[in-house]
């Protein structure tokens, strides 16, 4: 068995999605010849006994900047001066903060981990053996560990890009700290051995900026275990449910209140058997625009839940609510969220995406659901799913067959493949290199 060192800043039980694709590896890694060790700051609880974990301090350099400031170091500054922020648009305190903002959190406000990460690495690879090393980003600061390791014990190193760096469409700084960090992602990507992405038009994005690069397509999944649990009972109302953040607004619900608005005024649906449910964000802005629907007795806002409770949530209810920002460059871009969705195994309405998508492509392929393109396009969707509900009791599910390929261990297992290919291209290098030094030696001796 081959060690790989994982360098992840999200693991279980961090409760954010990006942790998700990591634990896929760390579990079923090990089926394809690779031993995980995962390498990450300190978790809020203990990870899962199976693995083997390397936990490490972190410095928190914006909360030690809130901390000079005399501020609380877990609050926003928005939430502590009372200042609320508009959907998608910074508030008058982000305003204020943007430049100081840009160069505290130069390369990303996980930059205090670097030191910590390192000095970890650097006693694990002096003490074992380790074969090849994989990171994975966001943030990007994990790279930066993985190409200072990788180069000092030259080790293969794949650099794992969920999303992309500075080609990230929500790579939203000053023009100064763009041309910086680009030529921070040219230097550093150089040194990996190959780039993986969750995309074809993500891996065509990576290959224009790193032409001489090998890259990977290797999309997120879903844990086949958590697709095997017996389903919960479905809810009595036709419920439709969401789970996580919303970016500030650019992951937009607003089609679908207006979409309910109207169909609840012509007497499609009845407002006593739909409910709404966003276990998540509680920004103002979510709840000023349900009350401006006229929608406070259907749509109910929760906030964050453990995620084994929100993937209760989602088994139980008859859709699952899936939203995307309308960018262009977002056409490439699989949310975590969708594959949880699928082991979910119930409908997915999704909107606010560009016309062309990954995911909708992904829908098509799986028949997991629909993607609404216009107003008119989601209200039609709707009826028909009510008018099931009403007629049968509940939607059916999707189909299990379907949507098996992008589970973990397949990920799992095309991750194997691009690891043996580095490492075998790097052991026929360190050959050569070293036969190409016997000749010079015989040569002058």
């Amino acid at each position: 068995m081959r060690n790989i060192l994982i360098i992840t800043y999200f693991f279980p039980p961090t409760p954010n999605i990006g942790g998700i694709r990591l634990y896929g590896l760390a579990k079923y890694l090990t089926e394809y010849g690779w031993n995980p060790i995962m390498l990450t700051p300190v978790l809020p609880g203990e990870p899962d006994s199976r693995f083997r974990v390397i936990q490490t301090p972190y410095d928190d350099v914006v909360g030690l900047w809130k901390k000079r400031m005399g501020l609380n170091t877990k609050e926003s500054l928005n939430a502590q001066l009372g200042v609320s922020r508009a959907k998608d648009r910074p508030s008058v305190i982000d305003r204020l903060v943007y430049l100081p903002n840009e160069i505290i959190t130069y390369p990303d406000p996980i930059r205090g981990w670097y030191k910590h990460a390192g000095q970890a690495g650097e006693r694990l690879l002096q003490s074992e053996r380790i074969d090849a090393i994989l990171s994975s980003s966001y943030p990007i600061t994990c790279h930066l560990i993985a190409k200072t390791l990788a180069e000092k014990y030259q080790i293969p190193w794949i650099a794992d890009l969920r999303d992309l760096w500075t080609q990230n469409p929500y790579h939203n700084h000053c023009a100064l700290r763009r041309f910086a960090e680009r030529r921070l992602e040219l230097r550093t990507l150089d040194k990996a051995s190959a780039l993986v992405t969750v995309s074809r038009p993500l891996a065509d994005d990576l290959s224009r900026l790193h032409t001489h690069k090998p890259v990977y397509v290797i999309t997120n999944g879903f844990d086949p275990e958590d697709a095997s649990f017996a389903p919960p009972e479905l809810t009595d109302k036709f419920t439709i449910t969401y789970t996580g953040a919303l970016y500030g607004g650019k992951r937009d619900p607003s089609m679908l209140f207006e979409a309910l608005k109207n169909l609840i005024s012509d007497g499609v649906i009845d407002p006593e058997r739909v409910e709404v449910r966003f276990f998540g964000s509680q920004d103002p802005w979510l709840c000023d625009e349900i009350k401006g629907a006229g929608l406070e007795g259907v749509v109910k806002v929760f906030g964050f839940v453990p995620r084994d409770q929100a993937l209760q949530r989602q088994r139980e209810s008859q859709l699952l609510l899936l939203l995307l920002w309308n960018n262009p460059q977002e056409k490439g871009v699989y949310t975590g969220k969708v594959f949880e969705y699928l082991a979910a195994g119930r409908p997915i309405i999704t909107l606010g995406g560009p016309e062309e998508s990954v995911v909708k492509d992904l829908l098509n392929e799986t028949r997991a659901g629909h993607y609404a393109t216009s107003l008119e396009d989601l209200e039609v969707a709707l009826s028909k799913y009510y008018s099931e509900y009403v007629r049968t009791g509940a939607i059916p599910p999707t189909e299990e067959s379907a949507t098996s390929k992008y589970s973990h261990l397949e990920m799992a297992k095309k991750f194997a493949g691009v690891l043996d290919k580095v490492q075998t291209e790097a052991s026929q290098h360190s050959t050569s290199v070293a036969a190409r030094s016997d000749s010079a030696q015989k040569f002058t001796q």
